[in-house]
């Protein structure tokens, strides 16, 4: 696009097939929430009250008594577990994390404790939270939940993403089961999740969002649930949540985007989505060593994904060097790339601006010919991915 702002000031113009990643900005926000966040940018506004508007908005989209916008998933995650272990003692706000009230244990499955740019269980221990790891990374049965809450339980962390162990594990329900029996409130890491209603109906007490993925909000969280414990996790910013605060702009925007999700034409983005799936597809039919297959998302959110299997005898390359190869051409299309260890990665559609699925198309072409062009198949070490991950971010601002 001529009037794009990456060129201006001078970014790559990057074109998203990875998903909603924090990393590359989450998504594209939609114009109601633009709209708003310029109408209330030049304005004063009591900050309390205007969150008592969102929450009402919040309410009403989520089912939950009461919720209000915060700086992100992470964040919500940190001021839950705070509001879980103080309660509304001011005082033991204020000393949060160095000092904690005896009742701070947090109970999280080891399968669970996955990192989405940050640990799952550092924004536990941020809120002075102890977190306690029941049973194994692909395992965990009823007996270790119950023998694991005690006198000093606080709350129970829940996490849905795909990046979890999808088996083996108890299931949301069971585990609210189990935790209300013993009176324990449960907190359910919802980030990435479409359904907004689904979590708090299936007996979680809090449920974080993101008002910036799938919502196409700001840069935000939202924490939604019943009153008592929302309202805890909102005195956090007299605590530890002040440094996670979040402007008016986008408490306003995260109410337009919630609003805006309610008239989306929900059927309509996914026909849109299906057909780049099926462009995606074509493309790459017939193509050696090449496997295109359409796949729903693991989170059952209403979304289809392209997983594309590289055999790197017949495709001349490897799939984290079509990645790589792809990330660096012109332009760079970013793929979801966190198993292709395993030869593979996923085109994910639902970030383009539209003509963009063309582009990908085109590019995947061009370096599937480049390489089946080479004497040699493509192949540098898989040990470099892990050895080199972090050099960009290691040598910033360079």
């Amino acid at each position: 696009m001529s009037d794009d702002i990456r060129a201006q000031i001078g970014l790559r113009p990057v074109i998203n097939v990875s998903g909603t990643m924090t990393s590359l900005g989450a998504s594209i926000v939609v114009p109601q929430a633009i709209d708003a966040m310029a109408a209330i940018l030049p304005q004063f506004v009591e900050i309390n009250d205007l969150q008592r508007k969102a929450s009402a908005v919040i309410s009403r989209l989520t089912g939950g008594e009461a919720g209000f916008v915060t700086a992100s998933c992470s964040s919500g995650i940190s001021l839950a577990v705070a509001g879980c272990i103080t309660g509304s003692n001011l005082l033991a706000i204020e000393r949060l994390p160095d000092v904690t009230p005896e009742k701070n244990e947090v109970i999280v499955q080891m399968g669970h404790v996955v990192s989405y740019g940050a640990p799952v269980d550092q924004a536990i221990r941020l809120a002075g939270g102890k977190v306690v790891l029941i049973g194994q990374a692909t395992s965990t049965h009823r007996y270790h939940m119950e023998n694991a809450i005690n006198e000093k339980t606080a709350a129970a962390v829940y996490v849905v993403s795909h990046h979890v162990v999808d088996y083996g594990l108890l299931h949301l329900t069971e585990f609210v089961e189990i935790a209300h029996a013993k009176g324990v409130p449960v907190i359910v890491d919802a980030a990435s999740e479409y359904d907004l209603k689904l979590f708090l109906a299936q007996g979680a007490d809090v449920v974080l969002y993101s008002g910036h993925k799938f919502l196409g909000g700001p840069t935000s969280g939202i924490v939604a649930g019943a009153k008592e414990h929302v309202r805890h996790a909102f005195l956090q910013n007299m605590g530890i949540g002040r440094g996670m605060k979040v402007g008016k702009e986008s408490i306003y925007g995260v109410m337009a985007a919630l609003e805006a999700w309610e008239t989306r034409d929900h059927a309509g983005i996914r026909e849109r989505e299906t057909s780049y799936l099926n462009l995606w597809k074509e493309t790459l039919s017939g193509r050696p060593g090449v496997t295109a297959l359409i796949e729903p998302d693991p989170t059952n959110n209403p979304l289809d994904r392209m997983r594309v299997i590289i055999s790197p005898p017949e495709a001349h390359i490897t799939a984290w060097d079509l990645a790589a190869a792809l990330r660096n051409g012109s332009p760079p299309i970013i793929v979801r790339d966190h198993e292709v260890e395993h030869h593979y990665f996923y085109l994910d559609p639902c970030n383009l601006h539209p003509g963009q699925e063309v582009i990908v198309a085109s590019r995947l072409k061009e370096e599937l010919d480049k390489a089946r062009a080479s004497n040699e198949v493509i192949a540098t070490p898989i040990e470099n991915l892990s050895r080199h991950r972090f050099d960009g971010l290691l040598n910033w601002p360079d």
